[in-house]
């Protein structure tokens, strides 16, 4: 018998001491987990003192996170945190009948709920320009190649925490399959549109990974990086019309969604480095 419909009411919490862990948040600390040990073993196979595999990991993090969220509250929910300006860089919630601790009134701790990947983009960009000034290391390039493979994997996480968010949902499915939302208070399926963009990110570390391995495409700065952007940004237009809408700037760019207009740069940045940079890697 084939299952055709999930009914969808998960935890998104547990708790700890009497703190809320919340899913979202552990699919978010497990990427970065399986990035950094991605990364050394990259540094092992190359020769690469580990010696900046720290300081990189620090400006990766707090590069990613700042640029997801900003992006998620500029591009998408502005309206919502120009009233709510403590929110955006804290993870609670206004809540008249809650109580953080016991010690802050009218709060409840959610957890980071909203980050946006284009922010990361950008963000994680920013970050790698400062620690470049900082450390005399390989070029932004070699960094964006090997940065690649573990931001695919991370994303594949991110969107199963957004799952158990029930969060960036899919449109209606209009037939018996899909995914109903019951903690939404929902009684029609829709398509698992997290789960989608997920399976098309883990194809993509797939392909990224095996690229990686050939020193022909390893040594040509810019190459894994092109594939990269292409890819990601390609999934990530494709799934936006399954997509439910996010809001942002397609109030004003009507045609695409928000998601789809961000992506075309990114997509088009990474033709450009597939088949225009020649460069080789200097070892």
């Amino acid at each position: 018998m084939i299952i055709s419909q999930i009914k969808w009411s998960p935890t998104e919490f547990f708790e700890i001491l009497g703190f809320p862990v919340y899913v979202y948040s552990l699919m978010f600390i497990l990427a970065f987990l399986v990035g950094y040990n991605l990364v050394k073993s990259f540094f092992m196979k190359e020769n690469v003192d580990e010696k900046y595999l720290d300081p990189l990991l620090i400006y990766l993090v707090l590069s990613v996170f700042l640029g997801a969220r900003l992006g998620e509250v500029f591009f998408y929910q502005w309206g919502y945190y120009q009233n709510h300006l403590i929110e955006i860089l804290l993870p609670i919630q206004e809540s008249a009948n809650s109580s953080i601790l016991g010690l802050i009134d009218g709060y409840k701790f959610t957890g980071f709920r909203g980050l946006a990947s284009h922010g990361a983009a950008i963000g994680m960009t920013i970050g790698l320009l400062i620690f470049k000034r900082k450390y005399q290391f390989k070029s932004l390039l070699w960094i964006f190649d090997r940065l690649t493979i573990p931001t695919a994997i991370g994303g594949a996480f991110v969107r199963i925490g957004n799952f158990f968010n029930s969060e960036i949902l899919g449109k209606y499915t209009n037939n018996d399959w899909g995914v109903i939302f019951e903690n939404r208070g929902e009684v029609l399926p829709r398509h698992p549109a997290q789960l989608y963009e997920s399976f098309g990110y883990i194809i993509l570390f797939i392909i990224l990974y095996v690229l990686y391995q050939r020193v022909s495409i390893r040594e040509k700065e810019g190459k894994l990086f092109g594939y990269f952007l292409i890819g990601l940004f390609s999934i990530r237009f494709i799934i936006e019309f399954v997509k439910e809408s996010q809001g942002g700037i397609e109030t004003f760019l009507p045609g695409l969604s928000t998601g789809q207009w961000l992506s075309i740069p990114f997509i088009l940045i990474g033709i450009v480095f597939l088949f225009v940079n020649k460069k080789k890697v200097n070892y």
